[in-house]
């Protein structure tokens, strides 16, 4: 089943990271918090962050969220714990270039919210802190390309990311614009390779 925003997510009361995170630790009727990571602990309109718990966590990252939710994953989330599994990994956190959830790209909001941005940054800053040698894996494919905030809004990762020291991957062969490989038809073998995110931006 898909997922068609309800409408613009400035209408929205927005979490705080913070507060959603603090109710993401504690206990869950729905889903096992020790194993599960999933900020906010609830479906909504949007979603900061969904992984599993571990010592050494990829961090993989998207553009926007989709239905996904614990012991529910879609064949995108399934393809990037088997990947982060083959490359050394122990768990993976799904991040979101922009955190607005929506199946189909197109309906994504016009225009970047900056609240729900800002708190968006602040997960990922949280989800770069977790490891002390942070591993992001760019994994968006081409979909950048359909709102003209999404690479802005990487900008400001690859600033968070440079802060905490952060080393950025992909999988997979890129397109012809360079864009990294989406998780979805990747091979579970597939090898992570360093990727320079900042000088690709700058070929956008």
């Amino acid at each position: 089943m898909g997922h068609i925003p309800s409408g613009d997510t400035l209408t929205l009361e927005l979490a705080r990271f913070d507060d959603a995170l603090r109710e993401a630790n504690e206990p869950s009727p729905d889903y096992d918090v020790e194993k599960w990571l999933y900020v906010p602990n609830r479906y909504s309109e949007y979603r900061y962050i969904l992984g599993t718990r571990g010592r050494n966590p990829l961090i993989c990252v998207g553009i926007n969220p989709s239905t996904a939710a614990p012991d529910d994953l879609d064949n995108t989330l399934k393809s990037v714990e088997r990947v982060a599994h083959y490359n050394g990994y122990d768990s993976f956190i799904m991040f979101n270039v922009y955190a607005q959830r929506a199946t189909d790209p197109d309906h994504m909001e016009e225009v970047c919210n900056a609240e729900l941005h800002g708190e968006n940054m602040r997960a990922f800053d949280y989800a770069l802190s977790l490891n002390p040698s942070p591993a992001v894996w760019a994994a968006w494919g081409t979909i950048i390309e359909k709102r003209d905030y999404l690479p802005r809004c990487v900008e400001d990762m690859i600033a968070l990311g440079r802060a905490r020291g952060a080393r950025w991957y992909s999988a997979g062969k890129r397109s012809k614009k360079g864009h990294p490989h989406h998780p979805l038809y990747l091979r579970k073998d597939s090898v992570l390779e360093e990727f320079d995110v900042a000088q690709y931006l700058k070929s956008l």
